[in-house]
């Protein structure tokens, strides 16, 4: 097949291609540096081809507290993005499927995380633009899926974790930053901190099970929205004392200030409509990932791990 990818660099992006080139696809592989998707025109350099799916995994956003100062940049900066994929999607590659990612911080904190709830109730605040984005780049699939039955799947993963990580120091996702804090905690002596109490609970899925699932279900299923998780989730004081154990450093010397942003205090996505589509789900234990996860950040050190001092 030939498949346009946007955040092709990017954590998500890299790894989804470097699955599809590894299967013979032809890519076309799309970032910032390359195109510049504010920009209405952006896409046109690229009609000489006609593409069987574009996977749009562009976003502007980082991890932590980054949407709580952001918030009118990020509606303006995702809006343009989304709309001129949307556009160029329905005037010049009409034939192709549309997968994107939406986001679990759409779903409203007091509702239960299935699909069905992903357009009702309102996302937690201090994620509240962010998500809107994204709820609005979903209701572009359907209306275009309405008028012109373009066709669509809109995929909705939990935090995804692995090796392969940006390293260019923007703020990290909750399990990176906890093995970056740990891991310098064991090398320097620095002292860790973790933010909140430490009893908010997340759920991870491995960015490599997540790939193979997302392009599965992109051959098999059409106009969907589904949910990717693992269906479980736990503490960040249980994520915290695996990694401990794994690089030999005392839990008990941690830290937790309670002051800090943390977020919501849960966030387990259902998964019963996934496993319809994929009844034989397997995903990489806990363990397991985190273990590759650490041993990656140990080929990362002056990138990851450099010493301040």
């Amino acid at each position: 097949m030939k498949i346009i990818i946007t955040g092709a660099t990017g954590f998500l992006g890299t790894i989804l291609c470097s699955h599809l080139a590894a299967q013979g696809h032809e890519l076309v592989r799309l970032n910032s540096q390359n195109c510049d998707l504010t920009q209405p025109d952006s896409l046109l350099k690229y009609n000489h081809q006609t593409y069987d799916h574009i996977y749009h995994l562009a976003a502007w956003t980082q991890a932590g507290d980054f949407c709580l100062y952001h918030p009118g940049e990020q509606w303006i900066i995702n809006q343009q993005i989304n709309t001129n994929v949307l556009a160029w999607w329905q005037k010049y590659q009409p034939q192709a499927k549309l997968i994107s990612m939406g986001t679990s911080c759409a779903y409203a904190p007091d509702l239960e995380l299935i699909e069905e709830n992903y357009l009702t109730g309102i996302p937690i605040d201090s994620l509240f633009t962010y998500a809107m984005t994204k709820r609005m780049l979903y209701a572009g699939q359907l209306a275009l899926h309405k008028q012109y039955g373009l066709k669509y799947l809109c995929l909705v993963p939990s935090t995804l974790y692995g090796p392969g990580y940006h390293t260019d120091g923007r703020q990290m996702h909750f399990i990176f930053d906890l093995i970056r804090k740990i891991m310098r905690g064991k090398r320097y002596g620095e002292p860790v901190v973790l933010w909140g109490d430490g009893y908010q609970s997340r759920e991870l899925v491995f960015v490599n099970d997540f790939v193979k699932i997302m392009i599965q279900l992109a051959i098999n299923v059409d106009n969907q929205l589904i949910n990717i998780g693992a269906g479980e989730e736990f503490t960040i004081r249980h994520f915290a004392k695996l990694i401990c154990e794994k690089v030999d450093y005392d839990f008990a010397l941690i830290q937790f200030d309670t002051k800090r942003y943390v977020g919501a205090k849960s966030k387990c996505l259902s998964v019963g409509k996934l496993k319809q589509y994929v009844p034989d789900l397997t995903l990489t234990s806990l363990e397991v990932g985190l273990s590759k996860t650490i041993e990656w950040f140990g080929t990362q050190q002056d990138k990851l791990l450099p010493n301040n001092k």
